[in-house]
């Protein structure tokens, strides 16, 4: 008799466990990806990491950077507030004159924390030599090892093309940014450049999985493999492999010089774009030219654990701070990738409802893209947008 009971609870215990675990997998569908990252093991085999959320607000680290970085991020927060936004911004500077890295290393931690973060660029001389680039160190420490830039034309904005809608998916921590480098013998320096399979198949199946979900019909991998047949061989013939599983999915390839020519030339024939780490910095700075400028697109910093969020052309600035007279767009539209992550849905939509009203219906444009408007007054036209819409909600 107690082998009979003792036989019935264990079915009972293993009919309640594929139960729960069914549930979970189906609550994981409608979870946000901050969720996701953080909550549900069933779709990610990561170590639990506690998030950073209290009364229903999310807390995020906040990095300014350096140049116009810090009067950006001075108007989200101030957009935040006004729009009742539940998201608490934890403020890390990182001196960019600085000897040492003891604030990378707290802003690290502070992220760790946090699980996500908004940042502008973090300046690094060219030639401090001694001193590691911070952005690039974020991205390895915290390997986040995708980097997507949605890059979509904006109808209230004159470009020198109309109606691109690419995404660009780069390989993060890779590549020529490894920051391996050494003299051999005295004027002669080497610099490694780092392919691996393990991250070339998870960028090109991010990739694959990315565009099967938004829907989109066509990848190209870009590559040299015509000269560095090793390395960007390598990431090549993974993306092919990869391709093989998503038989919906058209995949081709092209050579990196070739495709800045075929950019400028027919941009619409590119629908979803994967790459090395240098080529995405150049193609996206191509892209960005085409739509309009720097000033418009957001880029997301993916990995396993933690997510960064950041405008999508690094170390490009058209403007001066302090003269208000920066695009706040792209800082803007990053804010609304970190909503959209963290799950906050209604507010991300409420905030990109007000960019679009601001720069294609009223076409309120500053100085880089052919305006005559402030900073202060594209971010006024936001509010007015962002309080219109949220005057009849009671948060």
């Amino acid at each position: 008799m107690p082998v009979k009971i003792c036989r019935s609870l264990n079915q009972l215990a293993n009919s309640c466990l594929r139960q729960a675990n069914i549930q979970v997998t189906r609550n994981a569908s409608t979870l946000s990806d901050f969720d996701i990252q953080h909550k549900t093991p069933v779709v990610r085999k990561v170590i639990h990491i506690p998030k950073a959320q209290y009364g229903g607000r999310h807390t995020v680290t906040m990095l300014p950077g350096g140049g116009i970085g810090p009067e950006l991020m001075d108007y989200v927060k101030e957009i935040f507030r006004v729009g009742g936004i539940p998201v608490d911004f934890e403020l890390v500077q990182i001196d960019p004159k600085s000897s040492g890295n003891e604030d990378l290393e707290y802003a690290i931690t502070s992220i760790k924390r946090n699980g996500v973060a908004i940042k502008g660029n973090i300046e690094t001389g060219s030639l401090d030599t001694g001193i590691i680039s911070r952005n690039v160190a974020l991205r390895n420490e915290l390997d986040l090892y995708v980097n997507v830039l949605s890059c979509k034309s904006y109808p209230g904005v004159i470009a020198r093309q109309k109606d691109i809608d690419i995404l660009i998916i780069r390989q993060n921590t890779e590549g020529e940014y490894a920051m391996l480098e050494h003299e051999s013998v005295s004027g002669v320096v080497e610099s490694m450049k780092i392919v691996t399979y393990d991250n070339s198949e998870r960028v090109a199946r991010f990739a694959f999985e990315y565009a099967k979900k938004l829907g989109r019909k066509k990848v190209t991998t870009i590559h040299k493999a015509n000269i560095m047949k090793l390395s960007d061989g390598l990431f090549l013939e993974t993306s092919k492999r990869i391709a093989k599983e998503y038989p919906e999915i058209e995949h081709n390839e092209m050579i990196i010089d070739n495709c800045c020519m075929q950019l400028v030339s027919n941009p619409h024939q590119f629908d979803v774009m994967i790459m090395t780490n240098l080529y995405g910095t150049i193609v996206s700075n191509v892209i960005c030219g085409l739509v309009g400028g720097a000033g418009l697109l957001s880029g997301k910093n993916y990995g396993d654990h933690y997510a960064i969020f950041e405008p999508g052309t690094r170390n490009t600035g058209t403007s001066i701070a302090g003269k208000n007279i920066a695009n706040p767009i792209a800082m803007i539209n990053a804010s609304v990738d970190m909503l959209e992550h963290l799950g906050h849905q209604t507010h991300a939509h409420i905030l990109s409802s007000a960019v679009n009203n601001t720069v294609n219906v009223e076409k309120i444009h500053t100085p880089d893209l052919g305006g005559t408007a402030s900073s202060m007054d594209v971010v006024q036209s936001i509010l007015k947008h962002v309080l219109e819409a949220t005057k009849s909600m009671k948060w």
